[in-house]
C-alpha cells in the first residue's frame, strides 16, 4: 500500500481506479460496507481502490472549536482500509482553498485528473464540495461528464446507523463494548510507556502508563477490563485498565491509560510501543477517602477484569 499525502504525490497515471471518499475516521462497519462495494467493482473491472480521505478533519479547519476528536491517525486509517480491501490512501492536506472547491472542481481535480476514476462509491450520505453543495446525484452528473460512475451505498447499521459520532458518543459515555459493536473490533489506544509516579507499584498493582492528548479519543474517566499488546513483540496481555488522573491523589493532571497486567509485577515495559484494547466498562472513576479503601477496590476490579476477560484466578 501506498499513502500519497497530495494530489502532486500522485502517480502520473496511476490506471483506472475505484475510488471510495470519506473521512473514514475509525474505519467502522458503516465504512467497511462502503469498502466492501468498491471492491467488487474494482475485482469485477481489474482495478486498484483507492480510499480519498482528509487531513486534517475538515472541521478542524473550517470550525475549529467544534472539530472532533480522531479515533485514528492516518497511518493506523491506512492500516484498517488495506485490511478491509483497500489497495492505496490519497490522505488529501485539507484546507480553506481545497474548502472552497465547488463539488465539479473536486470532481475534476481529484477523481478525474488525478485518480482516474472509473467507478466512485460513498455513503448515501456523502456531502462533498464548498458548503457541502454536493451529493450522490451531482456526484452522478459529475462522472456522467467525466467519465466515471457513481454509487451511493445505503448506510449500514441498525436501529443506529454506524458514524464515527457514534462511536465517540459511545467513548465520552464510557461504552467501550458500544464502540466496540461499531467498529467490529475494540477499540484501542496506542502509545509508548512513559515512566509514571509508580504509585501502582507501591499499590501491589504496576501499571503501564500511555499519556492520552488531548484531540485524540479516549473511554471516558473510569476503570475497564481490556488487553495490553506489545508490538514489538506481538505478546498479549489481559489487563485492568484506568483511565483519567488519579483523582484520590492531588496534583495529578495529566490524563494517562494505565495497565495493570493481570498477576503481573514482573514487565518491565519502558519506552515499549503498546496497544491497549478496551472490552468492558468496570467502573466510573471516583476519588476514595483513603489508601486502604483504594486498594480493596483495586482488588475487586481485578477479579471482576478476570471475569470479563474469562480467565479464572
Amino acid at each position: 500500500m501506498q499513502i500519497w499525502r497530495s494530489l502532486d504525490g500522485v502517480p502520473r497515471d496511476p490506471g483506472r481506479t475505484a475510488v471510495v471518499i470519506g473521512n473514514f475516521d475509525g474505519v467502522h462497519l458503516g465504512h467497511q460496507h462502503v469498502v466492501r462495494e468498491a471492491r467488487k467493482a474494482a475485482d469485477a473491472e481489474g482495478l486498484r481502490v483507492v480510499a480519498v480521505t482528509f487531513d486534517p478533519h475538515p472541521m478542524a479547519v473550517l470550525r475549529p472549536d467544534h472539530a472532533p476528536t480522531t479515533i485514528t491517525d492516518i497511518g493506523t486509517r491506512a492500516d484498517l482500509l488495506a485490511a478491509v480491501g483497500v489497495d492505496d490512501v490519497l490522505a488529501l492536506p485539507f484546507d480553506r482553498e481545497m474548502a472552497s472547491w465547488t463539488p465539479d472542481e473536486f470532481a475534476r481535480k481529484v477523481l478525474a485528473d488525478s485518480l482516474h476514476a472509473a467507478v466512485v462509491v460513498v455513503g448515501a450520505n456523502f456531502r462533498y464540495g464548498s458548503r457541502a453543495a454536493g451529493d450522490v446525484a451531482s456526484l452522478t452528473a459529475s462522472g456522467e461528464e467525466l467519465g466515471f460512475r457513481a454509487v451511493g451505498v445505503p448506510l449500514d447499521g441498525g436501529p443506529q446507523v454506524w458514524s464515527s459520532t457514534y462511536v465517540r458518543t459511545c467513548l465520552a459515555a464510557g461504552d467501550v463494548a458500544g464502540a466496540a459493536e461499531a467498529l467490529g473490533r475494540p477499540f484501542v489506544v496506542r502509545g509508548v510507556v512513559v515512566r509514571g509516579d509508580q504509585r501502582g507499584r507501591e499499590l501491589g498493582f504496576p501499571t503501564a502508563n500511555v499519556p492520552t492528548r488531548e484531540m485524540t479519543a479516549a473511554p471516558a474517566d473510569g476503570v475497564y477490563a481490556g488487553w495490553l499488546r506489545r508490538l514489538d513483540t506481538g505478546e498479549r496481555y489481559p489487563a485492568a485498565i484506568s483511565v483519567g488522573t488519579n483523582p484520590t491523589f492531588d496534583g495529578d493532571r495529566e490524563r494517562r491509560v494505565e495497565s495493570y497486567v493481570l498477576d503481573r509485577d514482573d514487565l518491565e515495559l519502558y519506552d515499549v510501543e503498546v496497544e491497549v484494547s478496551f472490552v468492558d466498562r468496570i467502573r466510573g472513576m471516583v476519588k476514595f477517602e483513603g489508601v486502604d479503601a483504594l486498594i480493596e477496590t483495586m482488588h475487586a476490579d481485578v477479579r471482576r477484569a478476570h471475569e470479563m476477560l474469562g480467565r479464572p484466578e
